[in-house]
């Protein structure tokens, strides 16, 4: 396909979005962990056009700071007033044709509220309305129910003729199925021209953009329309329409990443962002959700029911039934079930991290393992050691965070506190149930608890008439019984003849 890059891509951004019923801008609102607007710019980008131009309006302090997260080159233009999207472009064109600079080829206009549009068939739009040599070129699609879009009306050859928005139409018209997207491509000089023709004759008195297809004809322009299929084209005005989108566009990325070599046990229950990166032979079970810059390498397993996100997960390592946020986790480790992963921790590979663990801002070494119930943070562990269960590394002092240092191939008894900072030599053992307070030497047994004491009888004492007195009692009796028939016995066999 041969496309000549166009002149400038216009993204109108600049309404309410009433229906959303949101504090946030409509254009704002995600789905893929991307927003719409942030869709529709990647879109637009792949065009390679010379100058991008997003005309913002409604609640346009925080659609620009989204804009210079998602691509910082593009230029903003101010709707003071949403007059209608003829006013828009007009906007939008005042920065884009300067005296010294008169703006001329290709105008693309799209909407940030039609997230599933791909390059590809933008791309095709372009290409269209340059071979045939066409003013306007309108992205059409035959949908089942059209209700709320403008009709694109044709004579009886098929010529396109104009638009009629919903509002305005006859009932005759309301029956036609083919719509008009809202996404157009324009000869710059045209449109100019065009735009300062378009009245306000229509049900909500705005200036409609439209209106420039029958401008063009009537003044013996070619215009034509390239339809495509309708969930490229579908609007979000709602939230219910931001769902429907949100599942035809995951539905898209597991169909590539399956047909890319990922085998996914459910689509149904799976969700992957479009920022995430899977290899060859990732297997996904049910109900895992991949988010942001999510990394997956070769042969790994994720879940069931595991949620990552900002994560890189190394070639053939599993995670069960875990959470992770910006964690890294080496190749071969397991982690899980029940893991929490949060930033900064990095298990080194073959390591492991087990049942109702959480890691935070630690490092775990080749083969190291916490196996369960226990929680690390701010710490260090070397290769091959082995975390006890119920360990706590206390790294807060009310004040400061602090870190601790396990050395390579130590064994920590269950129940240990490490309160940091502390550091345990290589090889290094700790008994169980001892609250690390001093550094550990290589090689040394580090017992940190007190002596026990067994005070006989207080159970009977002070909480007699309760049912441990009473199970004390009778173990006791019997006891005592025994010991009173043992005596008996030695005594009978004293005194036989």
């Amino acid at each position: 396909m041969s496309v000549t890059p166009p002149a400038a891509v216009v993204i109108l951004a600049a309404g309410e979005g009433t229906r959303m019923r949101s504090a946030t801008p409509k254009v704002l609102h995600e789905i893929g962990g991307r927003s719409l607007l942030g869709h529709a710019v990647e879109t637009a980008r792949s065009l390679q056009p010379e100058r991008l131009v997003v005309v913002v309006g409604h609640g346009r302090e925080v659609v620009v700071s989204n804009l210079e997260l998602v691509d910082a080159g593009a230029e903003v233009a101010v709707q003071e007033e949403q007059l209608g999207t003829a006013h828009a472009v007009q906007v939008a064109l005042a920065i884009l044709d300067a005296p010294d600079r008169p703006l001329s080829g290709t105008v693309v206009v799209t909407s940030a509220d039609v997230p599933l549009l791909s390059g590809d068939t933008l791309a095709t739009l372009v290409e269209t309305h340059q071979r045939s040599g066409n003013t306007v070129t309108v992205l059409s699609a035959a949908v089942p129910d059209p209700t709320g879009y403008g009709r694109l009306i044709r004579d009886g050859s098929g010529e396109l003729l104009g638009n009629v928005e919903d509002r305005d139409a006859t009932p005759q018209q309301l029956q036609i199925s083919e719509i008009n997207s809202g996404i157009y491509a324009f000869d710059a000089e045209m449109l100019l021209a065009a735009l300062g023709r378009v009245g306000v004759d229509n049900a909500q008195g705005e200036r409609y953009l439209p209106d420039v297809i029958a401008i063009a004809r009537t003044s013996g322009h070619r215009v034509g329309a390239v339809q495509v299929a309708n969930h490229e084209v579908l609007g979000v005005n709602d939230r219910v329409q931001l769902a429907h989108a949100r599942r035809l566009m995951n539905a898209r990325l597991l169909t590539d990443w399956m047909r890319a070599g990922v085998t996914i046990v459910d689509p149904a229950t799976t969700w992957v962002e479009v920022d995430v990166t899977l290899e060859p032979d990732v297997m996904l079970l049910p109900g895992v959700s991949l988010e942001g810059a999510t990394s997956i390498g070769a042969g790994a397993r994720i879940g069931p029911d595991s949620s990552l996100r900002d994560t890189v997960i190394g070639e053939n390592a599993t995670v069960v039934r875990s959470h992770l946020v910006g964690a890294h986790v080496g190749a071969g480790a397991d982690v899980g079930p029940y893991a929490y992963l949060r930033p900064g921790a990095v298990l080194g590979p073959s390591s492991k991290v087990g049942t109702f663990v959480e890691v935070k801002a630690s490092t775990l070494g080749r083969g190291a393992k916490v196996p369960h119930l226990s929680y690390v943070g701010d710490a260090d562990i070397g290769d091959g050691t082995n975390i006890g269960a119920a360990s706590v590394f206390v790294n807060y002092d009310g004040v400061a965070k602090h870190r601790s240092v396990v050395g390579d191939h130590c064994r920590t008894g269950a129940d240990n506190m490490f309160v940091a900072p502390v550091t345990i030599g290589d090889g290094a053992y700790t008994a169980a149930g001892s609250v690390i307070t001093q550094d550990v030497p290589p090689g040394a047994m580090a017992v940190a608890r007190g002596k026990q004491r067994n005070v006989d009888g207080w159970v009977l004492r002070r909480r007699a008439g309760t049912p441990s007195a009473e199970a004390a009692e009778q173990v006791l009796e019997r006891a005592r019984q025994i010991a009173g028939d043992q005596v008996a016995g030695e005594h009978a066999e004293g005194t036989a003849p």
